[in-house]
């Protein structure tokens, strides 16, 4: 992911941009201008290009790039004054490295993309979260489970939990709304409630690269969303697990049942007894994998048909391009509601020469007050549809080097 510059560096990057006279890169409609700046930057830069950049306007943003000891830094600038040779900007509030994209974004004409969704998509009553989940791989002994049998798998669940827990609970959220503390909190997250032990407190970081976990943090914060004052919310959560522990509750854990963007239900594992020893993680990554073969039971079932969503293609107005990946739009509607990062796109990139088929992955989304803005990257392109497009959106032949960075070799 690209990571922004912290202040000093930025100034200090800012500054050899000018004392080394280091070309910062700008791309468009597939021509390479190079810029330099001609006077020390300070709440403005002064640029001169190596030659005239046609169509520009006052506050047009430009995304630059420069390459700084073979680290590429990348950012965005808007235009405040144009005077002869002279392209003068807004100092950039933010510097990024580490870029999650292979090259610069470009912005270019005659290019039209069509998406279509990958697989089934629901419309479903279920609480829904502002994450996707796309499933994944089940453990060594969760392979042999049918997924065609859902009274067989469930039995099988109450049967593996029998080994590490006193007592289990599976809720699905058809019939009945979220009405504890608990429920609420997996609802409106997606995440597990773990409480190794009721004794301690609620983990304060999630080792999880995709966050599984309701920390301390996410705990007291919703304390607060139901009218607990931030002076008292420290004890009200110390309360909540001593009340757990009085109850005669020693070791806890709720584990979402998690069906694309719904929360469709949970698992809900504790110990009671002495003797047994407290919940660990493994016990949160076997109960996760049997929660995705429990929701993919579900849909093979048919507990969703009735929800399915007729896939219809929609167009996107693209902003702009890369060799890796594309910056697009779609107005506020359900449908851009449900471009979620994670979900993945049958994709066609239209040219005046060319009809690209590929496929892509929602990385990153946002919106502002009209439209909705989804950055995606590519997946599964061909090696001559994507020599094309590097070729028809940089105005330059592909080489070998530029080959290695799409792959991922440097």
């Amino acid at each position: 992911m690209a990571t922004p510059i912290k202040r000093i560096e930025k100034d200090f990057l800012l500054k050899v941009l000018y004392d080394e006279q280091i070309p910062v890169m700008y791309l468009k409609n597939r021509t390479e201008h190079i810029f330099k700046v001609i006077k020390p930057a300070k709440d403005e830069i002064i640029f001169k290009p190596d030659r005239p950049v046609a169509g520009l306007k006052l506050h047009r943003k430009l995304d630059l790039i420069f390459d700084y000891r073979g680290q590429v830094i990348t950012f965005c600038v808007e235009v405040s004054g144009l005077k002869d040779d002279q392209i003068t900007v807004v100092s950039p509030e933010f510097l990024y490295k580490n870029l999650d994209r292979s090259f610069s974004r470009v912005q270019t004409p005659d290019l039209h993309v069509q998406f279509t969704f990958r697989g089934d998509r629901y419309s479903l009553s279920y609480p829904k979260i502002g994450s996707y989940e796309p499933g994944e791989g089940v453990g060594n002994f969760l392979q042999s489970l049918d997924p065609k049998n859902l009274g067989g798998l469930v039995d099988q669940l109450a049967s593996w939990i029998k080994g590490f827990a006193n007592g289990y609970k599976l809720v699905i959220f058809k019939d009945v709304k979220p009405i504890s503390t608990e429920e609420h909190l997996l609802a409106e997250t997606g995440k597990s409630f773990f409480l190794p032990s009721t004794r301690g407190s609620l983990p304060s970081t999630d080792p999880y690269p995709k966050s599984r976990l309701i920390t301390g943090e996410i705990f007291k914060r919703y304390l607060e969303s139901t009218g607990v004052d931030l002076a008292f919310v420290d004890e009200a959560s110390v309360r909540f697990i001593k009340t757990k522990f009085d109850g005669g509750i020693f070791s806890d854990l709720w584990v979402p049942v998690l069906f694309q963007e719904y929360v469709i239900g949970y698992i809900h594992v504790w110990i009671n007894k002495e003797g047994k020893l407290p919940f660990d993680y493994s016990v949160i990554d076997t109960l996760y994998q049997f929660a995705a073969v429990l929701a993919n039971s579900l849909k093979i079932n048919g507990y969703f048909e009735s929800g399915k969503i007729k896939n219809e293609l929609f167009e996107g107005k693209v902003i702009d391009v890369s060799a890796s990946g594309l910056l697009f739009t779609y107005p506020g509607s359900s449908l851009a509601a449900a471009l979620l990062p994670d979900i993945e796109l049958s994709m066609k990139l239209i040219t005046p020469e060319r009809t690209i088929n590929t496929s892509a992955r929602i990385v990153r989304r946002y919106k502002d007050n009209v439209q909705h803005y989804f950055g995606v990257r590519f997946l599964d392109m061909t090696p001559e549809d994507m020599r094309f497009l590097f070729e028809y959106i940089y105005g330059k032949p592909f080489t070998e080097s530029d080959a290695a960075f799409i792959s991922g070799q440097v």
